[in-house]
């Protein structure tokens, strides 16, 4: 099912027709809270919402009955993925983050709501590593054995020569 944009004024209509699921224009004029609109503007939003696909319309003698195609959770799924689309770059976590930051949502909402332990871990930091320096503070043994090996050979060529 494809859903499309409403203007604010259709999302309004929407909603009353949302709590009513079906119902006859004269049911819009009643329940609409005030100040009540003209029935004709009432009229042309059920024919542009018929339009849309939201709507659905059966004749019953000389009157229409409607009745909402398209459920709320439906539309607001839609609203949703459409804002996360175009602000966030279809990313929930930056949504969330947002949620949290203007405290729209609290993090004990997110325990209750999922059940979960949300717990901040410090990160663990890796120590940086100097190679270099480290071989001048602490030489391998290799290195030392080498240098006396040098030594001795050094030792040895010149008791030769004495020699």
């Amino acid at each position: 099912m494809k859903i499309n944009h409403l203007t604010s004024a259709e999302e309004n209509f929407m909603k009353l027709f949302w709590k009513m699921e079906s119902f006859y224009l004269k049911d819009v004029m009643e329940q609409h809270p005030e100040p009540k609109p003209h029935q004709n503007t009432v009229s042309t939003y059920l024919k542009i919402l018929v339009e849309k696909g939201y709507l659905s319309t059966e004749k019953e003698g000389r009157i229409f009955k409607y009745t909402t195609l398209v459920p709320l959770e439906e539309y607001k799924k839609f609203l949703l993925k459409e804002l996360s689309h175009n602000f966030f770059n279809d990313a929930g976590k930056e949504i969330l983050e947002l949620l949290l930051t203007e405290n729209l949502i609290s993090k004990e909402d997110l325990k209750g709501y999922f059940d979960l332990k949300i717990e901040i871990k410090p990160t663990k930091v890796e120590e940086p590593k100097f190679e270099f320096a480290d071989e001048i503070l602490n030489p391998k043994k290799e290195k030392k054995t080498k240098v006396k090996e040098k030594e001795k050979d050094k030792e040895k060529k010149k008791k030769k020569k004495k020699d």
